[in-house]
């Protein structure tokens, strides 16, 4: 989706492509992340079959690297447009119709239930980082690291939201011009 300033109406402000670049860096880490997922999975499972070894730490990493996949790539969904919505007028409103919807829905249920879940995982990450708690299995992995996907991604998607509320805003006000297509899912 390409968004940018519409000729003579200024330019969207600056936090608001900070973020946008914020998620974009978040996002190459979650692609790199699931690509890595993939490779370690398969020459795991190669291993396994072929020489008979395999370990816990490597079972670990693969569900800690699709942890940084989901979490880490979430904003970057949300920046391009692509998250998932249920679908049963919006695809025929108008645009303008569709943009207050958006907003609507930012403020009143991804806002509040992302910060609720940053507040509520928060505390946990610190005890696990604290306690250095790891996993029960033989050659299991120290737990922090995943934990911290959690209030990472959800405060991203906090960052994101607020960048895209003001985006919305700014395409009401014709000040910046945003890719409004919306491709409805196949029926």
């Amino acid at each position: 989706m390409m968004n940018k300033a519409m000729p003579g109406a200024g330019t969207p402000y600056a936090w608001v492509r900070a973020i946008d670049r914020l998620s974009d860096f978040f996002g190459g880490i979650a692609k790199w992340a699931l690509l890595a997922a993939c490779v370690i999975s398969g020459g795991n499972a190669i291993i396994r079959y072929l020489v008979g070894y395999s370990s816990n730490a490597w079972l670990e990493i693969q569900w800690y690297l699709f942890a940084c996949g989901v979490m880490l790539g979430a904003a970057q969904v949300l920046r391009l447009n692509e998250h998932v919505r249920v679908d049963v007028f919006y695809g025929r409103w108008p645009a303008r119709r569709q943009v207050w919807l958006d907003i609507l829905g930012l403020v009143f249920f991804l806002l509040p239930i992302m910060g609720l879940l940053v507040y509520l995982s928060w505390p946990l990450l610190v005890e696990m980082l604290v306690s250095g708690e790891s996993s029960s299995n033989a050659g299991g992995l120290v737990r922090w690291p995943a934990m911290l996907t959690l209030p990472l991604g959800f405060g991203l998607l906090v960052l994101q939201g607020l960048a895209e509320i003001c985006k919305r805003a700014l395409w009401l006000q014709n000040r910046y011009d945003m890719d409004l297509h919306y491709e409805r899912p196949v029926q």
